[in-house]
């Protein structure tokens, strides 16, 4: 299968397909952190190439509810507008299989992407031992199903000292997630 893994710059999850015998790339706007197929630029420059499955990781800054009090105290109310409105086009761009990953979202966002997610995931039903709750909106695939179910469930995320990279480290998609989706979904 032809799969675009949009708005990753890690390669995790494109090295994962890869590794399942599938052409896979990457896109973001970053370079990737890893050698392999990866477009830096504009995904919407290449979303129309033919792919049979996008699984699309796009920025959560602006959408999530852990961070809703700050649209209001910051006025954040247009950036959030422009990230749902990128999230709903990747939603609704013509590839048939497609999961979009974001953590739960706020009413506000919700309401300009138009529906809930379909499913909710934690890196402890994947092998790694933390909390993170990862809602999947998906379109003609099925929803993941554990695969190493682990103790020692601490929200090692959210607890991250502040520095430069600290959105880069919080958005990275854990190996066992990637794995998971390359099994089931490839």
């Amino acid at each position: 299968m032809k799969i675009l893994i949009a708005c990753e710059f890690s390669g995790i999850v494109r090295d994962a397909f890869i590794a399942k015998g599938h052409d896979a790339m990457s896109c973001d706007l970053l370079p990737t952190e890893k050698d392999g197929p990866h477009y830096q630029g504009d995904i919407f420059d290449i979303i129309d190439d033919g792919w049979d499955m996008m699984i699309a990781h796009p920025s959560c800054t602006r959408l999530c509810n852990s961070g809703v009090r700050w649209l209001k105290e910051r006025n954040l109310w247009e950036e959030m507008k422009t990230s749902a409105k990128f999230f709903k086009k990747l939603l609704d761009c013509n590839i048939k299989k497609k999961a979009i990953e974001n953590p739960i979202m706020h009413k506000y966002a919700l309401e300009i992407i138009g529906r809930k997610y379909d499913q909710l995931i934690q890196p402890w039903m994947f092998g790694h031992g933390e909390s993170k709750a990862t809602c999947l909106w998906l379109e003609n695939l099925p929803p993941l199903i554990p695969t190493q179910i682990v103790n020692g469930r601490a929200g090692k995320i959210h607890r991250m000292p502040p520095s430069i990279n600290r959105w880069k480290d919080r958005s990275r998609t854990l190996a066992g997630i990637g794995q998971a989706m390359a099994l089931q979904w490839g």
